[in-house]
């Protein structure tokens, strides 16, 4: 009997661009958990319409949970322009409201989260709402991708 050496199938990685306003928290910590929890089905990245810097607060939550986004960069989303995405999911109403043009296979989802950033009040306060955010992000990716097939 022969047996063939015929690479196991691999499914095809679906390149997925979270997309928010700044690329400061919710694109990252998105980007951070598909690559943590996801990276044998995606292939992630993030950007910003007016790229404002990673933000401490979301790289320190992230630390938290385990997951290192420290080297991820704040990018603004014409860099990646030559990348073929099957996603683009904007995390952000304005992102929605003003993200560019993509090729017409890819799908856009649209999944507002609140933006942490913006919190007043007390340290403590202000870090329940990033990590409130990393969390329900978390929710969030873990169903992906068969979720946005949907």
């Amino acid at each position: 009997m022969l047996f063939s050496k015929k690479k196991k199938n691999r499914p095809v990685k679906k390149k997925i661009l979270f997309l928010c306003t700044g690329n400061a928290c919710r694109s990252q910590i998105a980007e951070g958990w598909a690559r943590h929890l996801k990276s044998d089905v995606i292939e992630a990245y993030s950007a910003g319409i007016s790229p404002a810097g990673l933000s401490k607060r979301a790289t320190a939550v992230m630390a938290e949970a385990g997951v290192d986004i420290s080297t991820q960069t704040s990018k603004h989303v014409d860099t990646l322009k030559e990348v073929d995405f099957d996603y683009v999911v904007t995390v952000c109403d304005n992102a929605r409201e003003q993200c560019p043009v993509f090729p017409s296979r890819t799908k856009k989802i649209h999944r507002s989260f609140e933006d942490p950033i913006f919190m007043v009040g007390s340290k403590d306060k202000i870090m329940a709402a990033f990590r409130k955010l990393r969390d329900d992000m978390r929710a969030f990716v873990e169903t992906m991708p068969g979720s946005l097939e949907k």
